[in-house]
């Protein structure tokens, strides 16, 4: 067995018990194993070998045993076991929205379902309806949601799983003696949420030494393939990674094919037919009976020549998408982009007055230490019970301490209070009036039933875009990828209204949820929304989460005058308080 065998039986037994019905802390110590061992990087069996299994954060004897076993055998008796209670094939339920494992189990005793397409044909034949504290709505509802997992499911990496990973390696690559360049390139350079393979581009000289020690990495899994300057390995993850490596003098245009996208690709290399030459990855080529540069190749050794030598300005590769950059480029009116140095505050963050991991004081002294001057303490409100939402009582007595941290940060960073105020299922908010009065700065924002119809969940959000106290909405959609799709709001409606009442709307930066998306960003903008982008961190290092969030608003077209937390916070502040939310 590899990492991924031994993850994917962890993270199978963890679900199996929760059916079953085990006690909380015997699931979260087999999914908190199987999360280490993802993190790993190296093989397992390599770790096995040295006899450090129980040096991995998570492992004790007992599951190192049972890692022995699943490495030497490549079983596990107690899987077995537990397989003739629970079904292993009710898993795959657990992916179905609104399926948790207590629905789960009453399915299976009830009717003997055990497969998705078992469920499916109970739901159609309206035996699902029959079951209690379910109902036509829920059988529709779960329907819905199996239609949507077998339109849209599949095996594409997050974004914040394949930055981080190709970042690690293009560090070592980096190091290798004649490397003068290393690039990310394809989907994963462009800042899609999703990514299918990793692309990695290196300029050099001599590939052979860069191939061999591509291919000789602890993170490599297996190689697929290995050429002169093409080689190919999969991770221990699963996440397929391939290298290209050409001469420096190429790097233009080796970086520019590769980064896409295919449409954008397209559109360049019509532009240079149209001044009789032929583009891909290697160089521009006159094309038979065209005489430009006496016939010779033109090379680009960095992707501004590529773009002059078509007549058009520098392109960011987080707008390549085809959707009007090149005619931006041509008559010179590219945005200038957001940048991560441009943001001052982050607007949306949380202590462990709610669920976060550190105090008021700590998460304003890990975002000074980022270089920003200013957050907003926003932590959940009563509702949210899950996330430990705080009493009207508490929250008036948090600003003590946010008056306390203040005074120990200085003038030179502000500490602003705020909540992240929850937006119940009725559509009304979870704090009334007198109480939003007194808080420097309002999020409201959805979490629970993400699933009702489209009209009742925009209109439960548009309640709060129309409220005179709310300041912000957080995570329009609510939803976290990969299997959470969010609420099915009418944008449209939701920007419209936005726009009318100066109520800004956040992207948030978590690379699980990216919400707003890049493609209601840029009509946002277009409507006049004021944007903010944030951390949403719940602990220090998820405030480094934020060029997440740049990048998205980069591909919506934003500029930092659309973004209203790298405004001077007294402007900031005075356009709150000056807004007229209808």
């Amino acid at each position: 067995m590899n990492n991924r065998d031994v993850i994917e039986m962890f993270d199978r037994v963890a679900d199996m018990l929760a059916i079953r019905g085990d006690q909380i802390h015997r699931i979260l110590a087999y999914r908190k194993a199987a999360e280490s061992i993802g993190d790993l990087g190296r093989d397992i069996n390599q770790i096995y070998a040295e006899g450090s299994l129980t040096d991995i954060p998570g492992i004790g004897k007992t599951l190192a045993a049972k890692i022995e076993e699943m490495l030497t055998t490549g079983e596990l008796e107690f899987y077995d076991r537990l397989s003739e209670e629970v079904p292993p094939s009710l898993v795959d339920l657990l992916r179905v929205e609104g399926l948790g494992p207590k629905r789960v189990k009453q399915i299976y005793d009830n009717l003997g379902v055990v497969t998705l397409e078992e469920l499916t044909a109970a739901a159609a034949a309206g035996k699902l309806s029959e079951l209690p504290r379910m109902g036509k709505k829920t059988e529709a509802k779960l329907l819905a949601a199996i239609e949507a997992l077998q339109k849209h499911g599949d095996e594409r990496a997050l974004l914040g799983d394949a930055w981080p990973v190709a970042q690690e390696i293009l560090t070592l690559l980096a190091e290798v003696p004649g490397v003068s360049k290393t690039a990310v390139a394809g989907s994963l350079r462009r800042m899609r949420e999703t990514i299918g393979d990793v692309d990695l581009l290196v300029a050099a000289g001599d590939p052979e030494p860069v191939m061999e020690l591509f291919c000789n990495l602890d993170l490599a899994e297996s190689v697929s393939a290995r050429g002169p300057s093409k080689s190919r390995i999969v991770l221990h993850s699963g996440l397929g990674v391939d290298l290209r490596v050409l001469p420096p003098e190429r790097w233009g245009t080796l970086l520019s094919y590769f980064t896409g996208s295919k449409d954008h690709n397209v559109r360049l290399r019509e532009l240079a037919l149209k001044q009789g030459l032929s583009l891909n990855e290697h160089a521009f080529t006159p094309v038979d009976g065209a005489s430009g540069n006496g016939g010779a190749e033109i090379l680009c050794d960095n992707e501004e020549a590529v773009y002059g030598t078509l007549g058009l300005s520098y392109i960011a590769p987080t707008l390549r998408e085809d959707r009007g950059e090149i005619e931006a480029a041509q008559a010179d009116r590219l945005p200038q982009l957001v940048q991560l140095a441009d943001l001052r505050a982050d607007l949306h963050m949380h202590t462990t007055w709610s669920d976060g991991r550190l105090t008021i004081l700590e998460m304003a002294q890990a975002a000074q230490a980022r270089g920003l001057h200013s957050i907003v303490i926003s932590d959940h409100s009563a509702s949210l019970g899950i996330a430990n939402g705080i009493s009207i009582e508490r929250l008036l007595q948090q600003r003590e301490d946010i008056n306390a941290a203040n005074e120990e940060m200085g003038p030179e960073f502000t500490i602003l209070h705020g909540t992240e105020m929850e937006i119940k299922a009725d559509g009304r908010l979870d704090y009334p009036e007198d109480v939003l009065t007194q808080l420097d700065f309002v999020i409201a924002s959805l979490h629970t039933s993400l699933s009702q119809p489209r009209e009742q969940v925009t209109d439960r959000l548009l309640n709060a875009v129309w409220n005179p106290f709310v300041d912000m909405i957080a995570h329009p959609t609510g939803r976290l990828l990969p299997d959470r799709a969010g609420a099915d709001l009418d944008m449209d409606m939701v920007l419209e209204s936005a726009a009318a009442t100066g109520t800004i709307l956040e992207i948030n930066a978590n690379p699980r949820r990216l919400d707003l998306r890049d493609t209601h960003v840029r009509r946002a903008l277009q409507l006049g929304v004021k944007i903010a982008i944030n951390s949403d961190a719940h602990r220090a290092e998820q405030i480094d989460l934020l060029h997440y969030g740049v990048a998205t608003a980069q591909r919506g077209w934003a500029t930092a005058a659309d973004v209203v937390n790298t405004w001077p916070l007294a402007d900031l502040l005075a356009t709150i308080k000056g807004d007229d939310h209808g």
